[in-house]
Parts: structure tokens; sequence; C-alpha cells
């Protein structure tokens, strides 16, 4: 590895303060061009780049690589190590509508689960606090019993280590009464496995999988999906889910459109098919 990148490593790691996730996505994405082209990443061209990275065939990927190496231009600029590269253009990618699933197909999912056990319970009460508060997986597994505040969640671990708090459903606080009364192990954790350990990641989405046939995250756009079609303003929908930039939230403005326009196709006589 240059000297360059591990610079550029420790700095993002250091005085950016980034997780140790998104440094380890960006060593591994810079080091591979590296070694597959045998040379720094300062000392090589435009055309040695895209060598590199023309196999490549899909498009969140490739950008995914090119946004890496652009952080590592900006920080050999103000830092002045001399590099001839520039900025790279990220590909256009097709606006995809956010995968959602409905209230009715949520509700059905949680019948099939065996509540007589407190396993069980831990189960139905995870799938129903996720949509009903929209938190990011990581955020979920971070609460506390403390961080829950009558019918008020206090995220305190957001994105970016930002604050926030969101009102929870009834029928969440339900849930996670009676998960709480049955659970035989006592932890600083909310959310724990049979060990009386702090619920993983790989856990929670095993659990979503199992029941949803789906991701933690489907039910954070199917949270944010209800609201904006219940006429929820956009920015409120922006506070909610921790989102930094209003631009991030609009990609919910799609699913409304869609929406719209699935309803006029149905409900509308001029846009049924002649009888």
């Amino acid at each position: 590895m240059s000297k360059e990148l591990e610079a550029f490593l420790e700095y993002i790691a250091i005085i950016r303060s980034l997780s140790l996730k998104t440094v380890d996505a960006y060593r591994s994405d810079l080091h591979e061009i590296e070694l597959t082209s045998k040379k720094a990443l300062i000392d090589m061209d435009s055309l040695s780049i895209f060598s590199v990275l023309s196999s490549i065939n899909n498009k969140r990927t490739l950008n995914r690589k090119l946004s890496a190496l652009n952080s590592f231009l900006d920080f050999c600029y103000q830092h002045q190590y001399d590099s001839s590269l520039s900025k790279f253009s990220l590909s256009k990618l097709p606006k995809s509508l956010p995968k959602y699933l409905s209230y009715e197909s949520i509700m059905r999912s949680l019948q099939s689960i065996d509540i007589s056990s407190w396993i069980g319970m831990r189960d139905y009460a995870l799938i129903v606090f996720l949509y009903a508060t929209g938190t990011r997986i990581s955020e979920c597994l971070e609460v506390r019993e403390e961080d829950i505040q009558g019918q008020w969640l206090r995220v305190r671990h957001g994105k970016g280590d930002k604050e926030r708090y969101i009102p929870i459903a009834q029928e969440a606080i339900d849930a996670l009464r009676r998960y709480q009364d049955a659970i035989p192990i006592r932890h600083n954790a909310l959310w724990v496995n049979y060990r009386g350990q702090s619920l993983s990641r790989i856990t929670a989405f095993k659990i979503c999988h199992k029941y949803l046939g789906t991701s933690p995250h489907t039910l954070r756009h199917s949270y944010a999906t209800e609201l904006i079609l219940g006429g929820a303003d956009l920015r409120v929908v922006q506070e909610l889910l921790g989102h930094a930039s209003l631009l991030t939230t609009q990609i919910y403005t799609h699913v409304q459109k869609h929406h719209l326009h699935e309803t006029v196709l149905s409900c509308h006589p001029m846009s049924k098919e002649a009888i």
C-alpha cells in the first residue's frame, strides 16, 4: 500500500472520524486498484484507472470506487500531494423506487410468529418496532430501556452521531413491553439473543428475512412510504428518518407519484380499456 493511501486512510479515520466500516470500505476499494495496477494511486493516470475499472459492470459498484477515488484526490489536493489525476464523473443511475411492504402484508407476516416463547415475542416486537419507528437497524440495536420515554424514542446514536426523537405507535410499545416482561435475562441492551448477549445485525437480518422475506431496511422504507402516501410533509419525514439532506428523502416523492399514477390508471374511466 502506498504511503499516500496510508496517509489518506489515517486522515479519514482520525481527522474526519469516519466509522471503521467506512474506512475499511475505502481501504478495500483503493488498495485493490493499487494491487491490480501494481502502481501507487498517485502515480497512475486516467487511462490506467479506467483499465483497472473497465471490468466492473455494476454501475453502483463502479460509482462507489470512483467516489472513493475522488475523496482520495481531494485529500491529495488539500495536502499538496502531486497527482496528475482529475476528479472522475460518476455514472448516471436509473431512478428506482425503494422496495417497501404494505401495512397489511406486514401484519399478515406477524401472524406467523409463534409468540408462546420469549424469542418469538422478541422477533415480533423487533419487526413491529422497526416498522413503527423507521429506525436504521444499527440505531434500533443501540436502543436502551431509558431511551423509551413514554411514547417517544430517543435515538442517541444516529448517523453522524445526531440525536433525534421519534414518536412510537402504541402497538409497538405494547409488543415491546410483552417482550420485556417475558425475557428471562436482564441486559443493558434492549434486544438480546438466547445467550443474553446483544442482538447482532446478522441475527436481526435473519429474523426479518425469515418472516418478511426481506431486510430490516425495507421496514424503514415502508415506514417512510406510508407517511408520504398518508400526506406527511417531506421535511417532517426527513427529520424522523434522520436524513442530513432533504435530497435523500426526496426519493419517496417518486413513490407518491407512482401511487398517484396507479390510482388514476385503476380508477379514472378514461384510463380503462373500452368494453
